[in-house]
């Protein structure tokens, strides 16, 4: 089995304000002694270090090499893999289009959605409700109790 997870969890898991933040790091904790695969995507990562020190974002942004240490750190677990596009995405994206209104923020949302369908990763882990509107895709929320 495989899985991935998107960039709200790994932030709440950075911010120290944010009332998720040990719950998410307590998750991102788990992810070494995971079974499964661990597949994450370059806009994930690179949507977590924009946002992660963004001055305007936070009031305590983290340093470029804060962050870029913690992708670091996922990037080496044993079992993560990171993912992209494959043959054919440009037509499976119109598809999806044409299936879901992918407009404005959830455009980002169908792009990380169709590279995990591309991929058969099939669960994803996020605090983000609008990836309920693609039906192949399992979303969990491990911030719920």
């Amino acid at each position: 089995m495989s899985y991935s997870i998107d960039t709200n969890i790994l932030l709440y898991a950075s911010n120290q304000e944010s009332p998720h933040c040990e719950k998410a790091k307590q998750f991102m904790e788990n992810r070494g002694n995971d079974p499964d695969l661990l597949c994450l995507t370059w806009g994930v990562l690179m949507g977590y270090q924009r946002i992660a020190t963004h001055p305007l974002i936070f009031r305590n942004p983290m340093t470029p090499q804060e962050a870029w240490g913690n992708v670091e750190s996922l990037l080496a677990l044993p079992r993560c893999r990171v993912i992209g596009e494959q043959e054919g995405f440009a037509e499976d994206f119109a598809e999806l289009s044409g299936l879901v209104s992918v407009k404005g923020n959830l455009v980002p949302d169908a792009h990380l959605s169709l590279i995990l369908r591309q991929h058969g990763v099939s669960r994803i882990y996020t605090a983000d409700a609008d990836f309920r509107k693609f039906d192949f895709l399992e979303v969990i929320n491990p911030l719920k109790p």
